[in-house]
Formats: C-alpha cells, sequence, structure tokens
C-alpha cells in the first residue's frame, strides 16, 4: 500500500483499495458486493475491469462538506459509483495523451507547454475521471525518471511552462515536490510551473503544511510565476478550511486558477456555476476552464449535450459581473482545446481552436452542423 506523507508528518491515504483477497485454494473469490448509488451488486474483479470502474475511495473531510453543504444528491455522483459505469461507453484516452507522451510520465502536445503526471494516486477518485487508466493503478504513464524528463524539457526551449499533475501531486510529500522543483527551476525558458489539484476540495488541511509556502516561495525566488490550477466543480465542494487556506496562499503571493467539469446531473445548472465562479473569483481563484465532460469510458453519462452546454455558458455570463467573465466553455479534444463558442441560427456549432499542435490553426474559428443530443465533436459530421 503506498501512502504519501507530507512534511507535518499527516499522512494522505491515496492507495488503491486491496485486491481481492485469496481463498483457501489460492484463488480470488469469484465476487464481492459493493455498494453503488443504486442499491448493492455482486461483481467480480473482473466485471470491473471490462466496464473500466474505478474502486470507491473518498475523504472523510469530502464527505462530510457533501452531507452538511446541502447539495449532497448532486455531489454524490462526484465520488459514489453508480451502475450507470457498467452502461457508459467511451474511451479511455479521449485526449491523445499517449500520442503526445515523449518520455515515460511527461507529454509535450502544445509547443509552449509541458505536461507531467507526478503519480497515479488521489486522495478520492473522481467517477468522471478522464485518467481512471492512470488513477488508482500501478501505472507506468507516470514520471519514474526525473532526470530524463529534464534532459527533454533542456532540448525544448519552446517550452515556457510546465504542469505538474497526475493523478493528484499533492498526495505525494512536500519533499517529493521539492526534488520535482529541484529539476525544473534551473531551466531560464521555463517562466511558469502550475500544480494541478483537487486536494483542496478532498482534503484542504494538507495545505496548512508550511512547506506548500516555501514550494511557492522557491518558484518565486527562481523568478518565475508559480500557479495553483485548483478543481472545484460546485460552490457545495468549497469548504471553510479550503477557503481559509487559499486565502492565506493568496496572500503570500501564490496564483490560483480553477477549472470545473460540466456534469449532468452534479452542476447544469447556470445559476448553480455562476454561484461557484463568483465564489471563487471572491476567495482569488480565477475561474479558468468550464470543460465540456469526456466520452471516457463508464463516465460518459455525465455528458452533457453541447446545446445545453452552451445555454448553461451563456446563463453564466448573464449573471456575472464583467471581471467574474473569466472562463472558457472548453472542449479538450485529441486535435486540440476547442472553445466552444455557439450554435448559430444556422443550426451549426461555432467553435475556434484555443490550442492546437498545428500554430495556424489557433484562434480560428469553424462549425459543423449541429446533431440534437450531440456531446462531443466527434459527434457532430465533418463536410
Amino acid at each position: 500500500m503506498k501512502t504519501a506523507r507530507t512534511t507535518t508528518g499527516n499522512a494522505i491515504d491515496a492507495s488503491p483499495l486491496k485486491a481481492l483477497p485469496p481463498t483457501g485454494s489460492g484463488l480470488r473469490p469469484t465476487s464481492e458486493v459493493i455498494n453503488f448509488i443504486e442499491g448493492t451488486r455482486a461483481v467480480t474483479a473482473d466485471d470491473l475491469e471490462a466496464h473500466s470502474i474505478t474502486r470507491y475511495r473518498v475523504t472523510s473531510s469530502y464527505r462530510e462538506q457533501i452531507i452538511n453543504s446541502g447539495y449532497y444528491d448532486q455531489l454524490k455522483l462526484i465520488v459514489e459509483p453508480s451502475f450507470k459505469e457498467f452502461e457508459s461507453p467511451g474511451n479511455l484516452d479521449t485526449s491523445g495523451e499517449h500520442d503526445n507522451t515523449v518520455v515515460p510520465g511527461f507529454q509535450h502536445k502544445y509547443a509552449q507547454t509541458g505536461l507531467l503526471l507526478a503519480t497515479d494516486r488521489c486522495a478520492s477518485y473522481c467517477r468522471y475521471c478522464f485518467r481512471k487508466r492512470i488513477v488508482g493503478r500501478d501505472s507506468d504513464e507516470i514520471a519514474a525518471d526525473l532526470g530524463e524528463i529534464a534532459r527533454y524539457i533542456g532540448g525544448h526551449p519552446e517550452m515556457t511552462n510546465v504542469l505538474v499533475s497526475g493523478g493528484d501531486p499533492f498526495v505525494l510529500s512536500t519533499g517529493r515536490l521539492h526534488e520535482i522543483l529541484d529539476r525544473l527551476l534551473s531551466f531560464p525558458h521555463l517562466n511558469s510551473i502550475r500544480f494541478g489539484t483537487k486536494m483542496l476540495a478532498y482534503a484542504p488541511k494538507r495545505f496548512e503544511d508550511p512547506g506548500v509556502v516555501a514550494l511557492f516561495q522557491r518558484i518565486h525566488d527562481a523568478r518565475k510565476v508559480g500557479m495553483m490550477v485548483t478543481h472545484f466543480d460546485h460552490i457545495g465542494e468549497i469548504s471553510v478550511d479550503a477557503e481559509r487556506n487559499i486565502r492565506a496562499l493568496c496572500a503570500r503571493g501564490v496564483q490560483f486558477l480553477n477549472q470545473t467539469v460540466l456534469l449532468a446531473k452534479v452542476n447544469d445548472d447556470p445559476e448553480i456555476l455562476a454561484a461557484t465562479f463568483a465564489k471563487c473569483h471572491q476567495i482569488g481563484m480565477r475561474p479558468y476552464y468550464l470543460f465540456q465532460g469526456r466520452p471516457v469510458k463508464g463516465a460518459s453519462h455525465f455528458q452533457v449535450p453541447l446545446r445545453r452546454g452552451l445555454e448553461i455558458a451563456h446563463g453564466i455570463n448573464q449573471r456575472l459581473s464583467g471581471i467574474e467573465k473569466t472562463f472558457k466553455y472548453i472542449m479538450s479534444h485529441s486535435t486540440g482545446k476547442i472553445e466552444i463558442l455557439d450554435l448559430g441560427a444556422d443550426g451549426r456549432v461555432y467553435m475556434r481552436y484555443h490550442q492546437n499542435k498545428t500554430p495556424e490553426k489557433i484562434g480560428k474559428i469553424f462549425s459543423r452542423p449541429y446533431l440534437e443530443g450531440a456531446c462531443w465533436l466527434d459527434d457532430l459530421a465533418e463536410e
């Protein structure tokens, strides 16, 4: 069992649930009973693997937060398994991560940005996770050789920033995060380092470790920008502890961006998302991306049709002040990050590439005829 410890001695248990125990004959039992939202169900390990169903794991602090939030019926869908996962089609690499992996644990899809997968563990498991092929497993897709990654970065001066993600890097010890910085801070062509995390929702007390402040101070002292990319999907996830720690880190110069996934029956409501983004703005997190849900195997039931997604995005903007309207409604497709703009009177969905491997395509508006119920670019016919 893997356990990550902070430098203050608090442990974040981020291990997967143990494998099924052997029977007296040395074989695993044929099935086990698991509590799903809809009821109990006997499943085998092969059932879970075949349908890409992640084991249930949630921190006690998050569970307490969502129970007391007044939004439990919505927020339980983020972490509690459902029978719908057995019937959700899709694939496990919706953004083409395998194709853009240049060194084990390091992706280079867009010229300016490197993505370092620091761990395959999270404190809790999101049911809609687009990296469920990695998370909670002993994956060979995470960074094993930081030296090899550093050599790649050194050979690519066009790269200006690195995003450290996973899994969730903050299940790792602060010491391990400093080891990652040891490799990154020496490159003059890197001007910013980001950490992607949902730990401020799942285990906000992790950020009371004074070593976190020291981590970002190192980035600042190296004359680079240190950023935290948080992941709050709903105002009901923002606890008192999370707000306190975000405000404290903001006061020490840490910059925050927040990304949110649009999720059916969780937050597919412009009023809820406007309140979430206004709260983020109030406490020092700039709303960054509203992600269209991805067609992930075992999780595509969370997708919202593009027509409804656009109604929600427009409804959010109608409820926010000008300085709060900082998010983009984005589809993170294998071809690039696509900003979803509008559904025209001509029945076409208008989009543009926010990021693309081909620089000439960035910013170019394109359209496809809308198909009712379509949730993803691949659902729309090319002409």
